[in-house]
């Protein structure tokens, strides 16, 4: 009986409010979905200090400032602000270096090294997972094909290093999470372990459906116009359809090499203030998202607007459109593919389904189901948040 009382004592859950708390997080220097998900954790433990590799502080919102923020060496090497990245091979050894002693809970927030930190024994390690490292596993070889000759010469032995590491570190971690059932997926295949899946935070109520009546006549490309998501898809499709298309983000550079390949349809706006944003969302006949994400806020803001979305159908946006329903998905990452598929979005007139159940199924994907999914993983680790 002397034995077992204590292993009872043990298993109660023990409130966050009594804990010290470390955050992990990859590198600090802007506030994009990984850093809107470390929010929502400072929220959950607003007395937990944050250890990242890189921070800069001006690009960080209050919320993340407000607390302490240590870093790892790498934050002293030359031009780490700005070059951090070259310094990937250093980085296990910079978490393996951090003290985590005293810490009663760790949570990693792992989209480059994080997950690597060694957590006290007695201290849960739950990982929250944007994505295994896409430049080690599958899509090693298209950033390769990018890089410069030094880092494609450079990158076969450091790879290869590295995903030893990351396996190895897979296994310090107690608890998965996962944002999208693809990123599930690759963490069971990469490292052989389960992830529950809870979707990250996206700010639903900072959208809102147009009046009726004031909807345009024109499709929607937004975020930043990156090779992997495809925005040259778009361009091409549109160039042959001759519809209106209007094209948000950049960077600049970007924007004009695509800028140049594109017809008088085509109107490309660059960084906008987010009410732009917000109106364009809100009054397109549909968003377009041809790119394989792990996850993809823009849908679901879109959604939020009361506007469908037309994705192309892997990766996280298969967890957020419904074809049919909320949207078209389409099969193949091609311009024909996609031509086809805005051809059947107008035909079977998806351009007006009902603005107030997207924006319902949107909510799905907000703040609080965020808390609840992570509140209810914590709790299989011993853990009861405070309110």
């Amino acid at each position: 009986m002397h034995e077992i009382v204590p292993a009872l004592e043990r298993a109660r859950p023990r409130p966050s409010s009594e804990m010290r708390v470390a955050l992990i997080h990859y590198w600090l220097v802007g506030m994009r979905g990984g850093e809107k998900v470390l929010e929502a954790l400072c929220r959950m433990f607003p007395q937990a200090d944050i250890f990242t590799h890189v921070v800069v502080p001006d690009r960080l919102s209050k919320t993340l400032r407000r607390h302490h923020i240590r870093t790892t060496f790498v934050s002293r090497l030359p031009m780490a602000a700005s070059q951090y990245q070259k310094y990937l091979p250093l980085m296990p050894r910079a978490l393996e270096q951090l003290d985590l002693t005293g810490y009663d809970l760790v949570i990693s927030s792992e989209s480059g090294p994080a997950k690597g930190v060694i957590a006290p024994p007695e201290a849960p390690h739950l990982c929250y997972c944007h994505s295994p490292m896409r430049y080690l596993w599958d899509q090693y070889h298209t950033y390769r094909a990018g890089a410069g000759w030094l880092t494609r010469q450079i990158m076969p032995h450091m790879a290869h290093r590295l995903r030893q590491w990351d396996v190895t570190s897979a296994a310090r971690v107690d608890r998965f999470v996962a944002n999208s059932t693809h990123v599930a997926a690759r963490i069971e295949k990469y490292w052989r372990r389960e992830a529950a899946i809870v979707h990250p935070p996206v700010l639903v109520d900072a959208f809102a459906p147009a009046p009726a009546g004031e909807l345009g006549d024109f499709y929607l490309w937004a975020g930043e116009l990156a090779p992997y998501k495809r925005p040259d898809l778009v361009i091409e499709a549109f160039n042959r359809l001759g519809r209106k298309l209007v094209v948000i983000g950049g960077p600049e550079k970007t924007r004009k090499t695509l800028e140049a390949r594109a017809k008088d349809n085509i109107t490309f706006l660059g960084h906008v203030p987010f009410d732009v944003l917000k109106s364009h969302m809100a009054r397109c006949k549909a968003l377009l998202f041809p790119g394989e994400e792990d996850f993809g806020i823009i849908p679901v803001e879109a959604m939020a607007s009361g506007r469908p979305v037309i994705a192309y159908g892997r990766g996280g946006a298969l967890d957020t459109v419904i074809d049919g329903e909320t949207g078209l998905l389409f099969r193949d990452q091609s311009t024909e593919d996609l031509i086809a598929a805005i051809e059947r979005f107008e035909a079977e007139g998806l351009d007006r389904l009902d603005p107030a159940a997207l924006r319902a199924h949107a909510t799905r994907f907000d703040a609080a189901g965020f808390r609840a999914g992570m509140e209810r993983e914590l709790l299989g680790q011993g853990v009861r948040v405070a309110p």
